[in-house]
């Protein structure tokens, strides 16, 4: 079996409220130098497969379909065995 880990970020550019809003908590609790701060998502994913190759295209076209827009997200994974 294998888990894939994806992470959904927006594109850089885009106007990240949550990150903004973050950053501004973070700074008002006292931690300073913070250059910028993004939110993002993470999604965990377990597959009945055992192809790394096989579940790689599956995850791109789960990415592609559904986890993120592409207009303006960008996506990142990680497939490992469990």
């Amino acid at each position: 079996m294998l888990k894939a880990i994806v992470t959904v970020m927006l594109k850089k550019g885009i106007f990240d409220p949550q990150g903004r809003a973050v950053h501004n908590g973070l700074e008002s609790i006292g931690f300073e130098n913070l250059k910028s701060v993004r939110v993002g998502k993470q999604i965990e994913i377990e597959l009945n497969l055992n192809d790394k190759s096989l579940a790689e295209t599956k995850v791109h076209e789960m990415c592609d379909k559904m986890l993120a827009n592409p207009v303006v997200e960008s996506y990142s994974f990680d497939i490992k065995e469990v």
